[in-house]
């Protein structure tokens, strides 16, 4: 057992929460601030469609987006580690996301700015997932590290997707009655605004983040701080995901095209939306279990998932269409959980936020060339798009087998 594996096993001090409490505790934030950008992703195609926005556009603002929250990790993830201020910016990243989605509300009623302001909050929102996401996975992954790295960010991701869900079906609902989108937006404030209270009462809660640990750092070269120290199995897990990350096509371009095509009703895209978060919930849960079991192999279905996801998700048949939102789905929660848990298990605890900041980062740089690749080809050849995602993913798979080698070869991790 590391070093740093025996601090995270000692027992809570009195009055704070058990582990468990504490992984459930983040579980109950994250489904509050899901409800509100999960619901608002499950319709910002047909949202920027409304507002004069092309297939490419919406592929680019939805990637750059995705790329925003998880380059930016980069910063935050490595000034969480140097300041142990973790709370501090867990809180600004959950009260930017509070905001900017409710905001876009007002966008149909201020005339050909409406597409531009749509834009930037939508970037403005995924700005505020970057700078929360690497402080608060480190403090989930100090508790989680107690009960089991994949049971607990498993549970963590299932209860988040409990919010994933249901978000998309308000706003569906809220669609479906009021025959607009802009009235869902705003109904969204409510959570936003439930999920700070809840954030800072839960904070009272929780231990203490080991700030002693994780702020004695060695100040070195920028280089150092940034994460270029960490461990060379690190950086390869890290390239396998962002080929990954880069092949999985956004759900904004999915929307895109069941609105254009008309294969639903808008008010069934976020319907369908909720059905992937209920896939991702289980898939969170299963791969995290199979995770604790045998290690990171069980992410070598990973790119076997997302390679399935344009010829299904982008047809033209609803039962296909179907069957890829719930692959997509699938993908999401193993991506949002037991890669997590592996980055965890990869590096020492006083150095985790860094590393998440590095690993988003990786992704963020796919993500962009993902997106904008995908809403480039979509509008050209679905048949090309489906071919180099196959490829990308079969690399990713390469890349995949040799991590799970060089980890058992016992280069993992520094003890």
């Amino acid at each position: 057992m590391s070093a740093d594996g025996l601090h995270d096993r000692q027992l809570p001090a009195p009055g704070v929460w058990s582990p468990w409490r504490t992984v459930l505790g983040f579980g109950v934030v994250s489904l509050s601030a899901d409800l509100v950008y999960e619901g608002a992703r499950s319709i910002t195609g047909p949202l920027l469609a409304s507002l004069g926005a092309s297939a490419l556009l919406v592929g680019v603002v939805t990637g750059a987006g995705e790329a925003i929250a998880l380059v930016l990790r980069l910063f935050f993830g490595s000034l969480a580690d140097r300041t142990g201020n973790y709370w501090g910016l867990t809180l600004i990243g959950y009260a930017l996301t509070a905001v900017c989605v409710p905001l876009l509300a007002i966008t149909p009623f201020i005339g050909a700015a409406g597409l531009t302001v749509a834009c930037v909050l939508i970037l403005a929102e995924r700005t505020g997932k970057a700078v929360r996401s690497p402080s608060k996975s480190a403090l989930l992954a100090q508790a989680a590290g107690q009960v089991g790295l994949g049971r607990g960010f498993g549970v963590h991701k299932a209860l988040d997707q409990i919010g994933a869900f249901s978000g998309p079906l308000i706003v569906a609902g809220v669609v479906a009655v009021s025959a607009a989108i802009w009235p869902a937006m705003a109904v969204l404030a409510i959570p936003g605004a439930l999920s700070i209270t809840l954030l800072l009462w839960i904070k009272r809660k929780m231990p203490d983040p080991p700030v002693a640990d994780n702020t004695v750092v060695e100040q070195g070269p920028i280089a150092r701080n940034f994460g270029m120290d960490l461990p060379r199995p690190f950086f390869i897990f890290a390239t396998a995901a962002g080929a990954a990350t880069a092949g999985l096509v956004t759900y904004g371009l999915i929307g895109f095209h069941l609105a254009e095509e008309r294969i639903v009703p808008v008010a069934g895209v976020p319907v369908l939306y909720a059905l992937a978060m209920a896939v991702a919930a289980v898939a969170a849960l299963a791969s995290g279990w199979f995770f604790d079991l045998w290690g990171g192999k069980v992410l070598f279905a990973l790119p076997v998932l997302v390679s399935l996801v344009p010829p299904l998700a982008l047809s033209s048949r609803l039962p296909l269409v179907v069957a890829g939102v719930c692959v997509w789905g699938a993908a999401v929660g193993v991506q949002d959980s037991t890669v997590k848990a592996l980055v965890a298990d990869l590096v020492p605890a006083p150095k985790r936020a860094t590393a998440y900041g590095v690993f988003a980062a990786i992704q963020g740089g796919a993500a962009i060339a993902g997106g904008a690749l995908a809403g480039y080809l979509y509008s050209r050849s679905i048949i090309s798009l489906t071919i180099i995602i196959a490829v990308v993913q079969a690399a990713a798979l390469v890349l995949l087998i040799v991590n799970t080698r060089a980890v058992r070869s016992g280069s993992s991790k520094v003890r």
